[in-house]
């Protein structure tokens, strides 16, 4: 046996996985309260002596974490264009695992900074510009970010030919300042990657220690990513295969429906499937993933209801409009709550099905029909997911509920939506025992067992399909 822990020290709970790569078999899983408020290792403790009292001692040969705990890797960015820096720098910024608060545009207002002093993200990513391009926002927004009275690090990723300069003022303010390859040297030309390995250095050095997350240096070798980031691997590794020929399932879409966010991944190129499309907008990454923060199960549920209407969630649940708001009422301010009764049972699943509709709705492509000299064409903006024919699905919302397999449905294309390109059909597989960001973790040493770990793991529940009329 060679058993090594994988830990996820979530915003609620501190999860652990027990894994012995001898075997390539997950040995068990517990999870606890996370102590973020006091010490952390009082939560970790906890966990782990649930995991003994299920798997017996285990003495670990390794020991790894993500962590999403004290609010997740808050970040704020700006850049020149909304539909084009300013977009990279949300898909990089998304891409490293963050929580995305917002993404300015143009030269920052007096708002805007007394906004970003009020927020004090965990970084801000500085964007502008193709190189050779315009410098002038770019510049200008350093200058202003330089006099804000805030500690929080400043990573330059915007037209090179003025990063440099950023970086000169920055640090002549006291502040911390990192310079990265541009987000987007060229229109159309997304250039996220080391951007993304930056912010990750970043997390490492600075805010696990910020955070408190160092207290648990003695019991794991470190902190690796954010948790976000982790599942974003998992996904992406069980997608493409290993490099050593181990072969992924193909194209996917993964969904984890929380209490105050909904999550959405795609693993896909995305090019359009019909003929005489034009693309519109900047290229979208192979890995994606989007945050609707303004929609979940609990914390979030009243934007659920603002997004899809009240008559949507009376339809799925049954339930009339006064029961909703009522329930509705209940479960934001009790967010514990769990569904014991017929009536929150009944609302959960209305909710679980308008997150994921709306998410994937949102994550997803749109295809418009124009009309041009030639002819009809089409336009598409973000991802044709038309032909994806897997969605994983994860979070304790989904996975526990017993019509799991009806909620995942709503990700697919549906009738009142038709210029969305979400999927046709799609086989719904159940991450039943919450093991992505462990197996994320894993396949950073791994690869190939924590694969083989998931494709046996994973839970079919058969395929949906949705006919086009």
């Amino acid at each position: 046996m060679k058993p090594i822990l994988l830990i996820d020290f979530g915003s609620t709970n501190t999860k652990v996985t027990a894994v012995d790569l001898d075997e390539e078999m997950i040995l068990g899983t517990a999870a606890s309260y996370t102590t973020v408020e006091t010490d952390i290792n009082e939560g970790l403790t906890s966990a782990l002596e649930l995991l003994e009292g299920r798997t017996g001692k285990l003495d670990f040969e390794a020991r790894y974490a993500c962590s999403s705990a004290a609010g997740g890797l808050r970040m704020l960015g700006s850049g020149l264009v909304p539909e084009l820096t300013a977009k990279a720098a949300k898909e990089a910024a998304l891409g490293a695992g963050a929580k995305v608060l917002k993404i300015y545009s143009y030269e920052l207002t007096e708002d805007d900074l007394e906004e970003i002093k009020e927020i004090s993200p965990d970084i801000f990513l500085l964007t502008g510009g193709t190189d050779g391009g315009n410098k002038d926002t770019i510049i200008a927004n350093a200058v202003k970010l330089a006099s804000l009275p805030c500690d929080f690090p400043i990573l330059v990723a915007g037209n090179r030919a003025a990063a440099r300069a950023c970086e000169k003022i920055l640090k002549e303010s006291g502040k911390e300042a990192f310079v990265c390859e541009n987000v987007m040297p060229r229109l159309g030309e997304l250039n996220i990657v080391p951007v993304q390995k930056k912010i990750r250095e970043i997390f490492l050095e600075r805010i696990i220690k910020a955070k408190g997350l160092d207290k648990a240096g003695e019991l794991i070798e470190g902190i690796m990513m954010p948790t976000p980031a982790a599942v974003l691997n998992a996904m992406e590794l069980l997608s493409k295969g290993t490099n050593k020929g181990e072969p992924g399932i193909g194209d996917l879409i993964g969904i984890d429906v929380g209490g105050a966010t909904t999550d959405i991944y795609s693993m896909a190129e995305g090019a359009p499937e019909r003929n005489n499309t034009v693309i519109k907008g900047i290229p979208e990454p192979f890995a994606k993933r989007t945050v609707e923060g303004d929609i979940g199960m609990r914390y979030s549920a009243a934007g659920i209801a603002q997004a899809a209407g009240t008559s949507a969630i009376e339809n799925l649940s049954g339930l009339d409009g006064d029961r909703v708001w009522e329930l509705l009422d209940y479960i934001s301010s009790e967010t514990s709550a769990m569904p014991t009764d017929d009536d929150l049972k009944s609302l959960d699943f209305a909710l679980a099905s308008l997150a994921v509709k709306i998410g994937t709705g949102r994550h997803a492509g749109i295809s418009e029909k124009v009309y041009t000299p030639l002819g009809e064409a089409f336009m598409q903006q973000g991802k044709d997911l038309t032909t994806v024919n897997k969605i994983i699905v994860t979070g304790g919302s989904l996975i526990h509920n017993d019509k799991v397999k009806e909620i995942a449905s709503q990700a697919l294309y549906s009738f009142d939506e038709v210029d969305s390109l979400r999927p046709l059909e799609a086989e719904i597989l159940v991450d039943k025992k919450y093991i992505l960001s462990a197996m994320g973790l894993l396949g950073q040493y791994e690869p190939d067992i924590a694969l083989r770990i998931m494709r046996k793991e994973l839970v079919s529940y058969g395929t949906c399909k949705q006919e086009i009329k």
